[in-house]
């Protein structure tokens, strides 16, 4: 059941179907919340009212109206259930939006989904009439946004705000009964939570933002894969990421070909991946990392393990040979690992970054 703002072509809606599921490596059980990035349509950049121009010439670029991406947001259930015949009850529902507010949305879903998984359309009907309500978002501005019965309650910033600074007044809380549920930020993630696994690295990675160079991230599951993707293209800000990313990408979107071939450097993308079946096809990329265990059939990869490294790796050094300021980055790991007491060379560590040998 489709309830679109947009125009999608039947290609499009057939790709936001694929993207709204987890690989079945992940063995997603229970809710599941994860978000994709797909592309408008190849050479076509969708126009703008006055309204979304207004709003761009005020706001962040890294918050800005995209004209030529559409951002999804998923809660995904899966459950056991004796009475469908796979056994399982699996259903998504998706949010999609050319605004990259991903803390807002993704509450917004914790709020919609469970109701809708229990009263189907009849639900989503009346959340779709209230969301037609809201107002427009306007940088500088706090929004109270009615849903369901609760009052959700955000600030949007503005180009000319200071660096965290998040002006939601108290007297606006005290006029709202019940007391509004209020998000801190729009759209920035947990960082630590994020990047836990790779703290060691972080100025490594930061680098590899900076020069924009490409990057697979490599997940147990599409959630890590998601948020560690919008972590790093977001760890640069004030700065807008101006290359392409997918903070979950599969074997049945658009461009697999594409970013799959080998004919060609890997282009200038971060892509965030659950599939076994890429830790082959993208071998050949510069800049690898691992999060969590990937597990292979018995003829393929070995099972990667994760181990409490303290100061497993050495130091790593970050290259630059370029024809402009930035032009392109080679991260050599050190050669000479010291592995803490009780493990094994057959570990690996938290994430591996390395170049194409």
């Amino acid at each position: 059941c489709f309830y679109f703002a947009f125009c999608f072509s039947s290609f499009q809606k057939t790709s936001i179907c694929y993207l709204s599921f987890p690989d079945s490596y992940s063995g997603c059980l229970g809710d599941t919340q994860f978000s994709f990035r797909i592309r408008q349509s190849v050479g076509h950049k969708l126009s703008m009212n006055g309204e979304e121009e207004k709003y761009n010439r005020d706001a962040p670029v890294v918050l800005q109206w995209d004209r030529a991406h559409y951002y999804g947001f998923v809660y995904f259930r899966q459950v056991k259930d004796s009475t469908i015949k796979r056994g399982y009850f699996q259903k998504s529902l998706v949010l999609i939006s050319r605004l990259p507010f991903v803390n807002l949305f993704c509450s917004l879903l914790q709020l919609v989904a469970p109701e809708y998984f229990e009263k189907l359309e009849p639900c989503l009907e009346a959340v779709c009439n209230e969301i037609d309500q809201w107002p427009a978002p306007v940088p500088g501005k706090t929004l109270s946004l009615p849903v369901m019965g609760v009052v959700i309650q955000v600030w949007i910033p503005s180009k000319n705000d200071k660096i965290g600074t998040s002006p939601l007044k108290q007297s606006n809380q005290e006029n709202l009964l019940p007391a509004p549920m209020v998000i801190p930020t729009v759209n920035e993630l947990d960082f630590f939570r994020c990047f836990q696994q790779i703290l060691i690295h972080i100025q490594m990675v930061w680098e590899l933002m900076l020069l924009g160079e490409p990057v697979i991230v490599m997940a147990t599951s599409p959630t890590v894969s998601s948020d560690t993707v919008l972590a790093l293209i977001s760890c640069i800000a004030p700065l807008k990421y101006c290359c392409d990313y997918r903070p979950y990408f599969t074997i049945h979107d658009n461009e697999f070909k594409e970013y799959t071939t080998r004919t060609q450097a890997p282009p200038n993308v971060v892509l965030g991946v659950t599939n076994p079946f890429f830790i082959k096809t993208f071998q050949h990329w510069p800049h690898i990392i691992r999060l969590g265990e990937i597990k292979m059939s018995a003829g393929g990869v070995r099972a990667l393990r994760i181990e409490a490294f303290r100061s497993c790796i050495g130091g790593c050094q970050l290259s630059r040979a370029g024809r402009s300021n930035l032009a392109s980055g080679v991260v050599k790991p050190s050669a000479a690992l010291e592995l803490p007491t009780g493990l094994s060379r057959d570990c690996e560590p938290l994430m591996v970054i390395y170049p194409n040998k």
